[in-house]
Formats: structure tokens, C-alpha cells, sequence
């Protein structure tokens, strides 16, 4: 297919000192004369300035990936190989509602392709588009939204990317397995919203849980297919590019940690990060952040270990009794990355077990007889 259709070429002039030796800007293919090949490519970056799910009548005219763009090609390239592509900025729909179809269909495409789309938008109910490019998939899907709020909200008066989440929830056929929702500040989130998050034995972290212990993030972020990051995470002063202001957040330093985590995840497969408003950025620190996320990610993806052979010699298996339901808890311990993922076994008897990630701290919890809340919420889905 022709994907080059749905982009606008960048403007050659930007880039035109963005190429020094040893910086990503010398080896990422980019589209300003001829489309690049994103079928060769294992990421793909692309721009998508759509606006209006902020309640804004027509898209913005500022470009949030060009200031983000500026950034992430003079970053020095890490070691080993790079294959990345920059597709341009995608032509906004007629609609909001064309946007997401069309962020559909090049998520479908690149993803069927094994390429990884880097999303920078935008409003954050983008995510709906992203998630919609996995329905082709015809399995269950994870994911993980990293946001200050729950965009969850039933109000129909509220902009789009309030309730994007419920988009999500209410879309048929429903093929999502689980969702994470990392770093959410408890004032800026209706009680009643996380009430549903947990009769859905979904997984939520407040931010200080974060701060607190941000390893015991990387197994939410392993299990999940898509990432999608809203810049309203991350306190102000490391990021000041979106509204209103929000003293209080991620560190710069725990976003890329994040990012690091979803590159290195041998399942994810889309990465989009949203909300940043560069007309709100005067000295361009959000777009440095994003900017060294994105580098983050990329150098986690080319430090990926293609673990998911459980019953090969890379791993040990442990097994630990219980005097209760389950009588057992079976573990599995990488021996070259040292992770850590658990078997769990369904209710019914229909259903297939599932091994899903854990962190060492499941594993010590089981050995101390108490079954670990992740293998709780994860039977509770399975049914």
C-alpha cells in the first residue's frame, strides 16, 4: 500500500543541519523528497497534528513533532544499529473521527509489518486511533496509558481526550485483556472512575507509587502491547509544554525510565506520546524530554532479548506450594535478563493458563505464602 498518501513531507529547510556524524539525524530515512522504506524499517516515527479532541474547532497550527524532531536528531546515536524511519506528519481527517480511522490504518499496516510506529501528537484521545490499529489482530490485547487523570469521564459535554478510555471500554468487538494506568494523581480522578477500574481488575499506580518503587512498573509495561504517554505526567518543571500546569508528576528522569522499559518489552509494539503544546514550550524543555524518550525507547528496542520460550534452557522454573487455592504457583526466572514472569492458572476449566510478567517481589511474596495481587486481577480477566 502507498502510505505516503496519508503524509505531509517535512520541510527539507528544518533538517538541513540536523545530519552530523553520529547523530540519529544521520540515520534516520525521512520523507522529504521520496517516502521512505518503512517495510525494511524496525521503527517508524510519525507527527500527527490533530487538535480538535481538545474541544478545539479546527486543528492547531503548530506542529507539536517538528519542535520534538529538532531534538531527537541531534541526540547522538547509541551503539549497534539503526533502522528508523520518519514518515512525516499525518494528513488530519475531515472529522476527528477520520483521524482516528486513518492513525488506524497506518498503525494496522505498520505493525502487520513488524514496524514500530513512535506516535508524537496531538490530544491524547489519539490513543483510541492507535488502539484501534490491533482489532485486525483477532486476539486479546494490553495496554498501558501513563496520565496524570483517567480519561474515563461520562460526561458528554467533556472534550474527546477526557474519555477516550471509555471509547475504548465501549468499542465492539471488545479485544482487550487488560489495562494499566500508571501515574495518576488521586485529586484530579473521580472516585467512582476508579471504582470501575477495579471491578474491571484493572491495574492503576498512583504516581507516588512510582517514585516509591519504578521497577515494580517494568512487568505492567512488559505485558502490554501499546504505550501511550500523556505529557500531563510529568511534573511542570520537566515538562512545561501542556495545560493547565501541574506542579507535581513524573520526573523527566522516570518518563525515559518508562520509555526505556517499553523499548526493551519483546511485546510492545506501538508507542504514542501525546498533549504537548509548543506554543505553551518558550525554551523547548518538553520537546527535549520527549525527545530523549524517544531516544529511550529506541535504545531499549535494540536491546530487546526475544524472551518468550519458557520451556527452553534459558529459564528456571519455580514452584511454590500453598495450602490453599491455588495449591501451587508455578514462576519462571530469565537467566539472561534476570526478569521474572508467573503461570496463572484459570477458573474454569475452559480457559488456557496464561504466564504473564511478574517482578521479583511476586515471587518473594508467594514464597511467604501470600498470593500476589498481579496473579489476583490477572485470574480475575481470565476468567
Amino acid at each position: 500500500m502507498n502510505l505516503s498518501i496519508f503524509f505531509e513531507p517535512l520541510n527539507e529547510d528544518i533538517f538541513a543541519l540536523l545530519d552530523r556524524p553520529r547523530t540519529l539525524g544521520a540515520y534516520i530515512g525521512r520523507f522529504t523528497g521520496k517516502f521512505p522504506d518503512w517495510r525494511a524499517a524496525d521503527i517508524a516515527l510519525l507527527g500527527v497534528n490533530e487538535t480538535r479532541g481538545r474541544g478545539e474547532e479546527a486543528v492547531s497550527e503548530t506542529f507539536p513533532a517538528r519542535a520534538v524532531r529538532k531534538k531527537l536528531y541531534n541526540l547522538h546515536k547509541g551503539a549497534g544499529r539503526c533502522n528508523i524511519v520518519d514518515l512525516g506528519n499525518l494528513r488530519p481527517g475531515i472529522t476527528l473521527d477520520d483521524t482516528y480511522l486513518r492513525l488506524k490504518e497506518i498503525v494496522e499496516i505498520l505493525i502487520s509489518h513488524n514496524t514500530i510506529p513512535v506516535i508524537i501528537g496531538g490530544s491524547h484521545d489519539l490513543e483510541y486511533g492507535q488502539y484501534l490499529g490491533y482489532e485486525h489482530l483477532e486476539r486479546a490485547v494490553n495496554m498501558v496509558t501513563v496520565d496524570s487523570s483517567v480519561d474515563m469521564t461520562e460526561d458528554s459535554e467533556v472534550p474527546a481526550n477526557k474519555k477516550q478510555l471509555r471509547q475504548i471500554l465501549m468499542h465492539e468487538p471488545n479485544y482487550l485483556f487488560s489495562l494499566g494506568q500508571i501515574g495518576f494523581q488521586s485529586y484530579l480522578v473521580d472516585p467512582e472512575v476508579m471504582a470501575t477500574f477495579e471491578k474491571l481488575h484493572f491495574e492503576a499506580y498512583r504516581v507516588g507509587e512510582v517514585h516509591r518503587q519504578i521497577q515494580e512498573m517494568e512487568p505492567v509495561v512488559r505485558q502490554a502491547d501499546l504505550l501511550t504517554f500523556d505529557i500531563s505526567a510529568i511534573r511542570h518543571q520537566d515538562a512545561p509544554g501542556y495545560t493547565p500546569a501541574n506542579p507535581f508528576g513524573l520526573t523527566g528522569e522516570e518518563a525515559c525510565q518508562l520509555c526505556w522499559y517499553a523499548g526493551i518489552s519483546d511485546q510492545m509494539t506501538s508507542l504514542g506520546i501525546y498533549e504537548y503544546e509548543p506554543e505553551q514550550d518558550n525554551q523547548e524543555l518538553t520537546a527535549m524530554t520527549i525527545a530523549t524518550m524517544i531516544w529511550y525507547f529506541i535504545e531499549g528496542f535494540y536491546h530487546r532479548k526475544h524472551e518468550t520460550e519458557f520451556s527452553s534452557g534459558k529459564f528456571t522454573k519455580y514452584a511454590v506450594a500453598f495450602n490453599d487455592n491455588p495449591d501451587r504457583m508455578i514462576f519462571f526466572k530469565s537467566k539472561v535478563s534476570e526478569k521474572w514472569w508467573m503461570e496463572v492458572e484459570p477458573l474454569s476449566d475452559e480457559k488456557s493458563a496464561r504466564i504473564v510478567p511478574c517482578s521479583y517481589e511476586d515471587y518473594l511474596q508467594a514464597i511467604k505464602g501470600e498470593v500476589p495481587n498481579r496473579w489476583i486481577l490477572t485470574q480475575a480477566r481470565i476468567g
